[in-house]
């Protein structure tokens, strides 16, 4: 089955001056032109990686060009002309994201970088984004657990810290005081589930939980202090930015980590610095 908005593997059947001609293990058609083959196809390809689109004329095209998103997924996409009836967006391939004006949660401008969600519009099988991101958000039905590893889609700063899309299915949010670097709008991080509440309300983290996390840290702290000469500047009173900005971790795992190591006599530490402890 050839899947629209999407990458597909495909048998090349026949080739001529103009385009190729592609089909799946069900014999659906699609065409690739020539002027949308990024780089030259051996001879001998028996099958190719493409992404299919509705064209405008209501074809199915491919391009061998990878885009920058598919359906279904999140991302932040620069808006490259405006229209009547809204915007299109560059997708990284022969075919702008054309975003209705009333998909746009505000009204979008030419220039500005806006983070969408890709979705198939049912009627044409034409792609079609939305900046009305909480109309795709699946608030009920959660599938990740508490300490699970997620990939998360920063998605709009609030009063209490950052919105972020779930595994592009479920929304989150990230404690501005848990956060300690500069997060923007359509940035890709790691997270982990911290909380899950009866209403389907999320807490994350952008650190891994539990002891094995301070396991973890322990032995980075080790490793850098061998590379710094035994000498890390942070101590008791260095700030929750300054540990992140080193060592990518809370001042609670910190602190956690370091008195491992102090307990084992393997560091020695002030205010301002550790010092290893030669054995």
């Amino acid at each position: 089955m050839i899947k629209v908005g999407k990458l597909n593997t495909l048998k090349i059947v026949y080739s001529d001056n103009a385009q190729y001609t592609l089909s799946d293990d069900e014999s659906n058609r699609v065409i690739l032109p020539h002027t949308n083959v990024s780089s030259p196809i051996p001879k001998d390809a028996e099958e190719i990686s493409v992404f299919v689109y509705t064209s405008k004329q209501g074809s199915l095209t491919s391009t061998t060009r990878k885009p920058y998103a598919e359906v279904g997924d999140y991302a932040l996409l620069k808006t490259v002309a405006e229209a009547t009836n809204g915007v299109f967006m560059d997708l990284g391939i022969e075919k702008d994201l054309f975003v209705p004006k009333k998909e746009q949660r505000w009204p979008m401008i030419k220039g500005k970088s806006y983070l969408v969600h890709i979705y198939l519009d049912p009627l044409n099988q034409h792609m079609v984004g939305s900046s009305k991101l909480n109309k795709y958000i699946d608030r009920d039905n959660i599938n990740v657990e508490v300490g699970d590893e997620v990939e998360l889609i920063i998605a709009e700063e609030t009063d209490l810290g950052y919105n972020a899309i779930i595994n592009d299915r479920n929304i989150g949010l990230l404690y501005a005081n848990e956060v300690f670097e500069n997060l923007r709008i359509g940035n890709k991080r790691k997270g982990w589930i911290k909380k899950i509440y009866p209403d389907g309300k999320i807490d994350l983290s952008l650190q891994p939980l539990g002891y094995k996390h301070v396991l973890n840290s322990r032995e980075m702290i080790v490793e850098l202090l061998k590379k710094r000469s035994g000498r890390i500047p942070l101590g008791d009173k260095s700030t929750p930015e300054e540990i992140y900005k080193i060592l990518k971790i809370s001042k609670k795992t910190f602190k956690k980590a370091i008195g491992a190591l102090y307990k084992e006599r393997l560091i020695e530490i002030d205010d301002e610095e550790i010092r290893e402890i030669k054995q």
